[in-house]
């Protein structure tokens, strides 16, 4: 049931009414936040900009939760990308050294390289992964969401008193 619980809230958040555009940045702010460590001082930053900016709130966890899922299986990655900022970039080493002796900017642990190199490379994936997203969405809603409605999967879900009475409270609430 909790699986059939999530298919649900990603065909949700894919056919919601928000533009493509917030949906993607979501998912794209949700990468972050699920590449990289989650107590680091920029995530609270990341947190801060879903909030503020109008983006899909439920696409941002989706995104969170998608990219927690493989960056355990990337940390040996990170930690290459941010060993070699670290150590091996002879130009960056003065930077380095005034982030860890700055009490405030040594919060970002940048000294730790897994937290170095998954938010250079979540970085460097934002902007792909925003565009990958809103074209998938806008690909999603013109070609496959009438497809989607019409499985039998989608007709039982949608027959549940659950789903029903959901529909009748956002009636309400809109």
């Amino acid at each position: 049931m909790f699986v059939l619980k999530i298919i649900k809230k990603i065909f949700a958040i894919l056919g919601s009414s928000d533009n493509p555009r917030q949906v993607a940045w979501g998912f794209a702010l949700g990468m972050i936040l699920g590449l990289t460590p989650f107590w680091s001082l920029h995530n609270l930053l990341i947190i801060f900009l879903i909030l503020l900016f109008r983006v899909h709130l439920g696409s941002a966890i989706f995104g969170w939760f998608i990219f927690s899922a493989f960056a355990y299986l990337l940390d040996p990655l990170f930690h290459s990308l941010g060993y070699y900022l670290l150590v091996q970039v002879e130009g960056l080493q003065s930077l380095w050294t005034f982030f860890y002796n700055h009490p405030v900017l040594a919060l970002l642990r940048f000294n730790n390289t897994v937290v170095l190199g998954s938010l250079v490379m979540s970085l460097l994936l934002l902007v792909p992964i925003r565009f990958l997203m809103q074209w998938f969405v806008q690909y999603y809603r013109k070609y496959l969401q009438a497809r989607v409605q019409r499985l039998k999967i989608v007709q039982v879900l949608k027959s549940s008193k659950i789903y029903t009475a959901y529909q009748k409270v956002k009636i309400l609430g809109a």
